[in-house]
């Protein structure tokens, strides 16, 4: 089934009536779709998790009535509606239900997770809320494009309550973005009736916004055609967001199996005299729509027979899909002695103007990185020599990495920033569920090419929350690219690479290296993600570090060179995917291992390179492996505890001693 924008057609003649038949034959799509979900589901032929929208038939294909293929829309965990009225067609999504290598996304995704941009379907999604940030970065996408293209976010009454709602309505509105924030309001949160869950209604919270606020019967579908066609051509011509409350009702439980205990049946039965298609067959000739009831029925038993005769994905393509496929490049040629000198702030800010200039999807966008050039002034005169791509956002970190994520999606670089490295908690659904699972879960559908910079450092007093060294929890996660730069030439050729990746990326800069000066690189250096760089040669320890402490473990390798112990240092440079053949190359040579990171010492990257060694390296070890790090103890802010907790020179050296005598 292709799909393309339509409007209601005036009066009660022919053409208002194919109208109906044709809105009719997507609502019974939907619900004959869902209906025998439910029956495999019971069978087993279904497995995992199942959300179905019967009774909200009319909110999805009233909606997306008036959208064009360009258009886009983010769903929910019960959006088999959406992604149908969208135009997604019925047989690869009974594949993907059925968990079938044929599947819209390939087995990947299931019910919660179908998505195509190519259809402008963002996703549904497993996280409440979630798609809201989601939809304003395609709207975000849509506005930079200056095409008149439009954004509906569907979402329940429960997502009201998180704060991602909150956060992407207030960006869409400071931004004037083209979404429609489409609530159906079915009256239940999972098991709680929404008046346990609000005590303000939507109205209130639109004028709360500054933004337009309408109500529509949600079983009435041309109603909700009607208002949407209204709301659609507003948009296109360049008004700002809106808030839709759709009213409906789901005739099912939350999920296949709910027993259902939190709501009288006879509630229940009373909403079934509202169901959507009644109440569009009763102004339909019964033979047409007893036709297109035959015909659906077709169709979808022709999807089920198709699907179950699919097979599943084959064991050996496990690791498909997780990240893009990397352009190569090659390790950059050492740089002259008689360079000109640069420091690590020039090159962040070179860096993104290099990206802007030679790249109109790339975009910067973060907390006072526009007009106040960043807390650091790194992105200072870049808000003027690029107008409109360079974005100041609200202090909202969920809505900033959202919209980078929706954003890439929709085919743009997004680099985004979130200000301090310990607020990557507060957005960390956006980096963990959405970022890093999106490409895998779209069965490699979904495109992701974004960087998330920030910075950390402790030796300042900055205390607990604003000190931390959090590469483990991104290196941790599957799909997430993490990059920490030592010096300023890499974090110039690492930056630009990183904004030129396919993946998403995470850039993490040292705040106490801004003013390092350096050997300035060409303006097409680049470095590559994923390799690792012996930065000092050495044959008798192997002493590997990253970011900041690389300074520190160069300056205790020239400390011990006067003693005799010959260092070997690598510069980590990326942190995830870890490069285990330059580590294991070296640790071969020299026989010994001493690991040195600012993060706290226990469940550290350090403690994987450990592992790495005692597994793939064991044969080669002469010594204990041993690292040196903070304990696990929270960043002191007392100057004389944060001397004692942060390792330095000295301390490395120490340890270096150790073992080289061991």
């Amino acid at each position: 089934m292709t799909q393309a924008s339509h409007h209601i057609g005036t009066g009660t003649g022919t053409a208002r009536t194919d109208q109906l038949l044709e809105m009719y034959r997507r609502m019974r799509r939907i619900r004959r779709f869902e209906e025998r979900a439910s029956d495999l589901y019971k069978a087993t032929e279904i497995p995992g998790f199942l959300h179905l929208s019967i009774g909200q038939e009319a909110s999805a294909v009233g909606a997306c009535w008036p959208l064009g293929a360009r258009d886009g829309i983010t769903s929910t965990h019960r959006g088999h509606g959406h992604v149908l009225a969208k135009g997604l067609d019925s047989a690869s999504m009974m594949a993907e239900l059925m968990g079938k290598d044929a599947g819209t996304c390939h087995g990947r995704g299931g019910s919660m997770h179908i998505a195509d941009p190519g259809l402008g379907i963002y996703g549904a999604n497993g996280i409440v809320g979630a798609g809201l940030p989601i939809a304003a970065g395609v709207a975000t996408a849509a506005k930079l494009r200056a095409a008149g293209d439009v954004v509906v976010a569907f979402f329940g009454d429960g997502a009201v309550a998180q704060g991602m709602f909150h956060e992407a309505v207030n960006l869409a509105a400071v931004w004037d973005l083209p979404v429609v924030f489409l609530c159906e309001n079915n009256h239940y949160s999972e098991f709680s009736p929404e008046s346990e869950q609000h005590r303000a209604p939507l109205s209130a919270r639109a004028a709360g916004y500054g933004i337009e606020y309408q109500h529509v019967d949600g079983n009435d579908v041309l109603a909700v055609a009607q208002t949407m066609t209204g709301l659609v051509a507003r948009l296109r011509a360049g008004g700002g967001p809106v808030l839709l409350e759709a009213e409906t009702y789901r005739w099912h439980g939350h999920y296949e199996g709910d027993p259902e205990r939190y709501r009288p049946a006879e509630e229940v039965a009373a909403a079934k005299e509202r169901d959507p298609l009644l109440i569009a067959r009763r102004r339909l000739d019964t033979a047409a729509a007893d036709a297109v009831d035959e015909e659906i029925d077709k169709e979808i038993e022709a999807a089920i027979d198709w699907a179950r005769s699919l097979p599943e994905p084959t064991p050996e393509t496990l690791h498909d899909y997780v990240s893009a496929p990397r352009h190569p490049i090659p390790e950059p040629a050492p740089l002259p002695a008689d360079a000109e000198i640069f420091r690590s702030m020039d090159a962040v800010r070179l860096a993104l103007e290099h990206e802007l200039t030679a790249d109109p999807s790339v975009f910067v966008a973060g907390i006072d990185v526009g007009a106040g050039g960043n807390v650091f002034g790194l992105t200072r005169g870049l808000a003027q020599a690029f107008p409109g791509r360079v974005r100041d956002t609200p202090i909202s970190e969920s809505a900033i990495v959202g919209t980078a994520v929706g954003a890439a999606m929709a085919g743009m670089k997004p680099v985004v920033e979130i200000m301090y490295m310990d607020f990557i908690g507060v957005c960390l659904d956006m980096l963990l569920n959405q970022a890093a699972k999106l490409r895998f879960m779209t069965g490699g559908r979904a495109s992701m090419p974004l960087v998330v910079r920030t910075q950390f450092g402790a030796g300042r007093s900055s205390g607990s929350q604003h000190s931390q060294s959090l590469e483990a929890l991104l290196a941790h996660i599957p799909g997430l690219t993490v990059v920490m730069p030592s010096n300023p030439a890499d974090t110039y050729g690492l930056l630009r690479a990183a904004i030129q990746d396919p993946n998403p990326v995470v850039f993490v800069e040292n705040r106490l290296q801004y003013g390092l000066k350096g050997p300035k690189p060409p303006a097409d250096h680049l470095i590559p993600l994923g390799r690792a760089k012996v930065i000092r040669e050495g044959t008798d320890i192997t002493l590997v570090s990253w970011s900041r402490m690389v300074q520190d473990a160069l300056a205790a390798a020239e400390l011990l060179a006067g003693e005799g112990i010959s260092v070997e240092v690598i510069d980590l440079r990326t942190i995830a995917p870890l490069d285990r053949e330059t580590v294991l190359a070296s640790l071969a040579k020299t026989n010994r291992l001493v690991i040195a990171h600012e993060a706290v010492r226990d469940f550290g990257v350090g403690a994987e390179l450990s592992a790495m060694a005692v597994d793939e390296g064991f044969w080669h070890l002469d010594a204990p492996v041993t690292r040196v790090a903070p304990p696990s103890v929270p960043a002191p802010y007392a100057p004389s505890l944060e001397r004692v907790w942060l390792p330095s020179r000295d301390t490395i050296a120490d340890t270096v001693r150790r073992i080289a005598a061991v």
